[in-house]
């Protein structure tokens, strides 16, 4: 029925490229292309003659847009996956732009160099005007949004689990559920365990800059900023257990307060052990967590990529993690007049996603979502022309292929709010 280009081959990718196979029916072919063609072709080798979707690979560097230019006119996918880094969202759009193809990805821009002039005086103007000093917003992405729909073709932003189902299951409570949404606290918790003394659940650079950044939520009508990791709460979660947990700035806060008429707060809360956030203070104080480069030796480094060559690459965590994580919404509101509370969320156990797919439940929630999105935008059920978030589109098909695909989701009325 369609043909994919799935860009990159990490463990979120990894998982992704093995759910579009169990989904053959959308998925007939997909080429599967990276910076590093060995991983791609290992991982077609592992699928062969146990999947019906036809896969094929191809080495592509998603720095360079008349590469995947190139790639995409000689592959003709309907659609391009991306599962790169955040760093590649503007040049892969700028390719398929020019290709006339559909986009989807996982998580919003932010640039690898924040010392770039252009980026730098944009983002400054960003934080002077609305308030929140992030390195990852939408504006980049949003600004594309004429271009798509003059070229008749769909760019779906964030359709991993946080950002993605956390914010169809927004829409799909204002649907079934709620006349109007107060407020919406999201949670995050991963209750796994995988044995080493520090390391991170996805891409170490992406993770630790955000965890390190200034918090930030939404409420009536604009941003409150907070310094890094100072509102914690601690939260009973459903087979988990009682986990502490930290506000954080998180980019589906910026597209629900755009798209949900009315919400009064949001906030995004994640879960951190002790020991992960010694380690991470530590890293930061001695200069470990920066994005600038250093001279070393005559050359010059940037100390977050060299933490993470020393780091578990987390694609080889699986094995060893046990636990489970519990990820969702809290919402407030009214319906027909009267006052309304719910719980959405979805627990997903690390050792059963090992054993489907050989990874943790970090990029199991992530895989998921991503194939479930493009497979909404290449059968057409989900079809407008322009850039979107997920929670602009009908969340029905989209939780009922949760339910389908590994992820099935409860809904708890009336649960403990987080105060």
């Amino acid at each position: 029925m369609s043909r994919v280009l799935v860009i990159g081959c990490g463990g979120v990718a990894q998982v992704a490229i093995q759910k579009c196979c169990q989904n053959s029916d959308v998925f007939t072919e997909i080429c599967i292309a990276s910076r590093t063609k060995e991983k791609c072709d290992a991982l077609k080798e592992k699928l062969k003659g146990r999947v019906k979707t036809e896969i094929t690979t191809a080495k592509v560097d998603a720095d360079k847009k008349e590469e995947l230019v190139a790639l995409i006119k000689e592959y003709k996918p309907e659609a391009v996956l991306n599962v790169a880094l955040p760093y590649q969202d503007l040049t892969i759009m700028d390719a398929c732009l020019e290709c006339k193809v559909d986009y989807i990805d996982t998580a919003n821009y932010e640039p690898e160099d924040i010392e770039e002039p252009e980026w730098k005086a944009a983002y400054e103007k960003r934080c002077k005007e609305l308030g929140f000093s992030a390195y990852f917003d939408y504006s980049w992405q949003w600004a594309y949004g004429e271009k798509f729909k003059e070229a008749g073709i769909t760019a779906l932003l964030g359709s991993g689990f946080d950002p993605g189902v956390t914010s169809v299951f927004t829409a799909y409570a204002l649907k079934h559920y709620f006349d109007e949404i107060d407020t919406i606290d999201i949670l995050d918790c991963n209750g796994g365990d995988h044995g080493y003394p520090f390391a991170t659940n996805f891409n170490p650079e992406i993770n630790l800059r955000e965890v390190s950044a200034k918090g930030s939520y939404w409420e009536n009508g604009s941003w409150v900023e907070v310094e890094p990791m100072s509102i914690k709460r601690e939260y009973d979660f459903p087979q988990v257990g009682k986990k502490d947990m930290y506000l954080l700035h998180h980019e589906e806060i910026e597209s629900l307060a755009k798209n949900i008429p009315g919400v009064k707060r949001i906030r995004f809360f994640m879960t951190f052990g002790q020991s992960y956030l010694t380690h991470m203070k530590c890293l930061e104080n001695v200069g470990m967590l920066s994005t600038s480069p250093v001279l070393y030796e005559g050359r010059e480094i940037v100390p977050i990529q060299f933490l993470k060559a020393l780091l578990p690459d987390p694609a080889t965590l699986g094995s060893r993690t046990v636990g489970k994580t519990n990820i969702g919404c809290i919402f407030t509101g009214k319906k027909d007049g009267k006052e309304k509370k719910i719980y959405i969320y979805n627990v997903c156990d690390h050792q059963e996603c090992y054993k489907e797919v050989g990874s943790q439940a970090i990029s199991y929630t992530t895989g998921v979502p991503a194939m479930i999105g493009t497979a909404l935008i290449v059968s057409k059920k989900w079809d407008k022309k322009g850039v979107f978030t997920v929670e602009e589109f009908d969340p029905d098909p989209y939780m009922e292929l949760l339910n389908e695909y590994g992820l099935p989701w409860v809904v708890e009325e009336n649960p403990i709010l987080v105060d």
